[in-house]
C-alpha cells in the first residue's frame, strides 16, 4: 500500500448520497493536484464524493518518500513533489488516471480496504480483456501473472486526510513507455512496466477504460447508476 495520511476528524453519515464522476480528458497535473486540495480541504459531511478520470501531459510525480536517486534521467519532462505517498511514477497521454476522492469514514472504508478494491477492480477491467494480472504483497500496484515476475501495469497512491482520500491509481493503456526508462519505476531498479497496447493486440480507448473502471469503483462502494452524476469541469 502506497499512503500518506493526516490525522481524520468526525465524520456524520448522510443519507442519499450521489457520486460525481468527472471526466476531465487530458489535462496539466499541477492544476489538478491543487484542485484535489482544495476538495479535500474544503468539504464537509454533506459533500459528495467524486472520482476524477483524465490523462496528465507528460510528467513525473515524486511521493513524500521519494528519493532523488530514482530519477535517473528526466531531461524535458518536469518532475513534481507531490503529497501523495510512494516513489516516483510517470504520468503521460494514454494512461487512464483516477482519483479517489472518498469519505472513507461516512463509507464505513478502511485505507486497506480501499487499495484492495483499487486492486481487485484493475484486475477485473483486464480480465474482461483477456489480460492476467494480479497486485503483489511486496510492491504496491498490479502486475502481468505470474505477479511475482511480471511487468507492472498499474500503480497506485494516495493520501488520506480528515478521513477522505485522494490521489488514486493510474493504468497504462496506450501510451510512450519510453519516460519509464528514464526513472526507477516507485522506487524499484529494472522493474518492467508494460501497457495494454503491449499486451493485446487491439487496445479501448482510454475513455471506453476509465469508465468501466469507475462503474465497478462505484458499485463496490455502494452506488448505483442512479447515484451517479457525469460531469466534465474541474472544480475550482
Amino acid at each position: 500500500m502506497i499512503l500518506s495520511a493526516d490525522s481524520s476528524s468526525p465524520v456524520i453519515n448522510t443519507p442519499d448520497r450521489k457520486l460525481r464522476i468527472r471526466q476531465l480528458g487530458v489535462a496539466e497535473y499541477t492544476p489538478v493536484w491543487e484542485a484535489m486540495q482544495r476538495f479535500t480541504n474544503e468539504r464537509d459531511a454533506a459533500t459528495d464524493d467524486e472520482i476524477w478520470l483524465l490523462e496528465h501531459k507528460p510528467v513525473f510525480t515524486q511521493g513524500q518518500a521519494g528519493k532523488p536517486e530514482h530519477l535517473i534521467s528526466t531531461g524535458d519532462i518536469p518532475v513534481v513533489q507531490a503529497d501523495r505517498g510512494g516513489q516516483v511514477t510517470y504520468h503521460g497521454p494514454g494512461q487512464l488516471v483516477a482519483y479517489l476522492l472518498i469519505d472513507l469514514k461516512r463509507g464505513q472504508i478502511g485505507v486497506r480496504e480501499l487499495v484492495t478494491l483499487m486492486e481487485q477492480k484493475i484486475v477485473s477491467v483486464l480480465a474482461d480483456l483477456a489480460i492476467k494480472a494480479a497486485p503483489r504483497p511486496d510492491a504496491p500496484g498490479v502486475y502481468i501473472e505470474p505477479a511475482a515476475t511480471g511487468a507492472k501495469i498499474a500503480q497506485l497512491g494516495l493520501r488520506v486526510r480528515r478521513g477522505c482520500s485522494f490521489h488514486g491509481l493510474s493504468l497504462n493503456v496506450d501510451m510512450d513507455m519510453e519516460p519509464f526508462q528514464r526513472i526507477n519505476p516507485c522506487g524499484y531498479i529494472d522493474m518492467e512496466v508494460t501497457s495494454i497496447a503491449l499486451q493485446r493486440s487491439d487496445t479501448p480507448t482510454v475513455e471506453v477504460i476509465g469508465t468501466k473502471l469507475a462503474e465497478q469503483i462505484a458499485a463496490e462502494l455502494g452506488y448505483n447508476a442512479d447515484h451517479i452524476i457525469i460531469d466534465s469541469n474541474l472544480p475550482y
